[in-house]
């Protein structure tokens, strides 16, 4: 006889951030995020009063990492900038680079910053009832522009994974995003930033996904 996974449900609490029921947490510490940031100064600068406050924390359901199912959770973002820079996530393509991944804005004003692997950007607005699709192959990271939490439900692909490290192989994404000094934001450039070499690129396309017509 075939046993079949329970389904569950989650509510999540929007003053906090917390799901119910997740199979699993983590916590992003602002002395984790060394090295993110243009201004590195500034981030020493804040290591006295930020360096043991959390700075983004994430509740997840994962009931199993095959192809098939489904791994969707929670983020919750702090407000804060680093010199202009707002705070950002770590930021990841996944390791199977052809899995896309959905965001849905619960609270507070984000952007998802997304760079394509030969160094295209664009910028979602992520804000309450916004869903945010984050294609094949795009490297994405979350951006909190706002003066509260940011909060947000993420879903995708169980079998994808996640590869921090080509956005640190380039010296970060190849923009930023900062105080437009009106209340607002911008996008700069990053001046660190490297492009990837062909055989980089060539090896994150070798899994396309399938075409269909509709």
């Amino acid at each position: 006889m075939t046993t079949y996974f329970e389904p569950v449900g989650c509510a999540i609490d929007l003053a906090t951030g917390a799901m119910s029921n997740p199979t699993g947490q983590y916590k992003k510490h602002f002395r984790d995020l060394d090295g993110l940031y243009g201004d590195a100064a500034a981030f020493e600068a804040m290591r006295a009063e930020w360096n043991d406050r959390v700075v983004y924390d994430v509740s997840e359901f994962r009931p199993r990492e095959t192809a098939g199912d489904l791994i969707f959770g929670v983020t919750r973002m702090s407000p804060g900038k680093v010199g202009d820079e707002f705070f950002v996530t770590r930021g990841h393509i996944h390791r199977n680079a052809d899995r896309p991944e959905i965001y849905y804005g619960q609270k507070g004003r984000g952007l998802m910053l997304l760079e394509s692997p030969a160094g295209e950007v664009r910028v979602v607005p992520v804000e309450p009832m916004t869903v945010c699709y984050v294609p094949p192959f795009w490297i994405h990271r979350s951006v909190n522009v706002g003066s509260e939490d940011l909060v947000m439900l993420f879903c995708y692909p169980a079998d994808s994974g996640q590869d921090y490290e080509i956005i640190a192989c380039s010296g970060g994404m190849r923009a930023r995003i900062v105080d437009d000094g009106a209340g607002g934001w911008k996008e700069v450039e990053n001046p660190d930033w490297r492009p990837r070499d062909a055989a980089t690129i060539a090896a994150l396309h070798q899994a396309k996904p399938v075409e269909v017509s509709i």
